[in-house]
């Protein structure tokens, strides 16, 4: 979570962006990740060749491409996808813990699943550059002012950020995007400039939680189970830069009327 870090990179704004992630687009294609069952397939099945790698990419279109004979630079090698989906927290405490906080919090579920997805994809022991930990990658201030214990525990740390979420939602009278902008760049400067604002990373990121938080939403509505899973499995999203480029410093004097 980056809400404290946009102090310290304001001045970085107009050349690199707010963070490490790929600026925003008014284009929003849509990668999704291994089914299930592939990736299962992945991690425990050799039987395909003894001696071939696998490669494998995911289409525009959502369906995986496997092929032992690359021909296009997009195809990476399978293991490493499949690599990618050890390092998560147990589907069955990451759904008990949704359930309960969003309960508590009156929030949705596929919102909390949504930013855990875009946070952390669902690895629990991922630290940031600020020192955000996590699921929901919580900084130390939000956990202590939350009564997060243990940053590392599934349920503490979604219990700390569907907790933080709610505060903010109030904050931004239920606007979703702007509490999600704030959870990425701090409530101070969503206030602001009274909208989302415009760094790179902060947009990108809303629009993230946003494609996610839409997806899952009908996923849960569903199966909560099967939503949990789903989720956990998705290919993180990649967006393409912004083909214009944001008037940051226009921005900044209406952000300050």
């Amino acid at each position: 979570m980056n809400h404290d870090r946009s102090a310290r990179n304001e001045s970085r704004v107009a050349g690199k962006g707010f963070g490490h992630q790929r600026e925003d687009s008014e284009r929003m294609p849509v990668v999704w990740a291994l089914p299930l069952a592939i990736a299962s397939a992945l991690v425990v099945g050799d039987s395909a060749s003894a001696d071939s790698e696998i490669y494998g990419y995911v289409g525009p279109n959502g369906v995986f491409e496997m092929t032992n004979v690359p021909t296009d630079q997009r195809f990476r090698p399978a293991e490493s996808q499949a690599r990618r989906l050890l390092h998560r927290a147990s589907a069955e405490e990451v759904t008990e813990a949704v359930e309960r906080y969003a309960w508590q919090f009156q929030l949705h579920p596929a919102l909390l699943l949504a930013v855990i997805k875009a946070e952390s994809d669902f690895n629990p022991t991922v630290i940031s550059r600020s020192g955000a930990v996590g699921l929901m990658q919580l900084i130390p201030e939000t956990a202590i002012r939350h009564g997060v214990q243990n940053l590392y525990d599934t349920g503490d740390n979604i219990r700390g950020g569907a907790r933080h979420l709610r505060y903010l939602l109030d904050r931004f009278n239920g606007n979703v995007r702007l509490a999600v902008a704030a959870y990425n760049a701090g409530e101070r400067r969503v206030e602001r400039y009274r909208a989302i604002p415009p760094y790179p990373e902060t947009r990108d990121y809303v629009r993230k939680v946003m494609i996610y938080y839409k997806s899952f939403r009908g996923d849960y509505q569903a199966s909560p189970g099967r939503a949990v899973l789903l989720a956990m499995h998705h290919k993180p999203l990649q967006l393409e830069p912004l083909t214009v480029p944001v008037d940051l410093k226009k921005s900044r004097t209406a952000g300050k009327k």
